[in-house]
């Protein structure tokens, strides 16, 4: 069972805000397959620096979670090793901050050998700080090479184990690393371009990706469901193929060491020629969360890459909503930003969406060009399907004649094919 406490700084205006990233809080823990048994918000002038919220409080709590039977308390903040080993004394039950809170369902989505090890750094870094000794006592001498010295203590050897496993997690994930990028330099050998979905978490990226790509990635209402990215090949209108990538959810205060540990899954980001921003409209807050979005793609350092905004969930809106989203749209207020409304679990707007990505993904010029390409080489003929958009072909007994409009990239790669 789970019981969630809220602090922040006593802003009036800002009550109504904190109640809902309380919400927040219960769908984490819920997600993490806690039961909520009960909430508290709390306002103060300052934060107690070693209670967070201070003894009378948390006696409180106490009480609370007794009489519900509670096993867990979790905090809406993150604790210093010290208001956690004091909140959890005077508690008597286990104390589970934010971050850990986040590490937990991470462990439970990470599926690819990556993820996990993402998830393990990340856990290894947050609990280093955090080690207590369980006993003054001097630990006995070990009894092979690399065991803990003379007069060294169980919490020193504690702290020198998770040190080698997080360098060698390091290792593993650098090397992990390196074959993904490998497998990005083969992609590029036929180059297509990769949209990657970003958002607030449980904003429906899943479901959009599936319905753009008819694949079948888990969706869930949980949050962060999505943990370890997918890439699947999508067909424009103008028959140009592009790679959609899902994603893991963004979420607010999201510690600096966790971004650091799926850098490698960020990547995906990072390498991204356009960015799809999506937002669940019917989420009052929508805006807010959005904000938090373009936080972390500040710190990932693309928020100047060209962004398509998608507004998700128009079918769980009123259609005075969503009557007031579509003139917007149609009106786009003069500030050139690029927009889509879209429903993926009906399906609606999504051929507008594929309409606005062909649009705003930077594109080289078309060329219609005639190639006379071997039958003997498939691949330059596949290059031409792939990259291009195909009018005519005919076939011969040792060649194939091609009618096609291509990028000029490749019309300059294949220059001695050309008729």
């Amino acid at each position: 069972m789970g019981v969630a406490l809220k602090k922040r700084m006593p802003q009036s205006n800002r009550i109504a805000a904190e109640q809902d990233s309380l919400v927040e809080l219960d769908e984490l823990a819920r997600s993490a397959g806690a039961v909520v048994a009960g909430t508290h918000l709390q306002v103060r002038q300052a934060l107690d620096p070693a209670t967070l919220v201070g003894r009378g409080k948390l006696e409180e709590i106490k009480i609370e979670a007794r009489l519900h039977r509670a096993t867990l308390v979790i905090v809406d903040h993150n604790l210093t090793p010290v208001q956690l080993r004091n909140m959890e004394e005077i508690v008597e039950s286990r104390v589970v901050d934010r971050t850990q809170l986040i590490l937990d369902i991470f462990a439970r989505h990470a599926r690819t050998r990556e993820g996990q090890l993402q998830v393990e750094l990340a856990q290894l870094n947050y609990m280093l700080p955090r080690l207590t000794g369980g006993s003054s006592e001097l630990s006995r001498l070990g009894g092979g090479i690399g065991t803990r010295g003379p007069g060294e203590q169980k919490l020193e050897t504690d702290r020198r184990r998770i040190r080698m496993r997080v360098a060698k997690i390091k290792a593993a994930i650098e090397t992990v690393r390196r074959q993904r990028g490998t497998r990005r330099q083969a992609r590029r050998a036929i180059p297509l371009d990769t949209v990657a979905l970003v958002g607030y978490t449980n904003a429906g990226k899943s479901t959009l990706f599936n319905a753009l790509t008819n694949a079948a990635v888990l969706t869930s209402s949980k949050m962060f469901a999505t943990l370890d990215p997918t890439i699947r090949a999508v067909r424009l209108p103008s028959q140009r193929k592009v790679l959609l990538s899902d994603t893991v959810g963004f979420i607010r205060d999201l510690p600096p060491g966790l971004i650091a540990a799926f850098r490698a899954t960020l990547e995906e980001v990072q390498e991204a020629a356009l960015i799809l921003h999506v937002t669940d409209v019917s989420n009052p807050r929508h805006q807010e969360l959005d904000e938090d979005v373009l936080k972390v793609l500040h710190e990932l350092e693309v928020h100047e890459r060209p962004r398509l905004r998608v507004y998700n969930k128009i079918d769980a809106i009123s259609e005075e909503q969503k009557e007031t989203y579509l003139s917007a749209l149609r009106n786009n207020n003069g500030s050139g930003e690029h927009r889509a409304f879209v429903s993926a679990r009906t399906g609606e707007g999504l051929p507008e969406l594929l309409k606005q990505i062909d649009v705003v993904l930077p594109r080289d010029r078309m060329i219609g060009v005639n190639l006379h390409l071997p039958l003997s080489d498939g691949r330059l003929l596949a290059m031409v399907h792939e990259r291009g958009r195909v009018l005519k072909s005919q076939a011969t007994p040792d060649h194939i004649e091609v009618e096609a409009e291509l990028p000029q990239e490749l019309v300059d790669e294949l220059k001695e094919y050309v008729t």
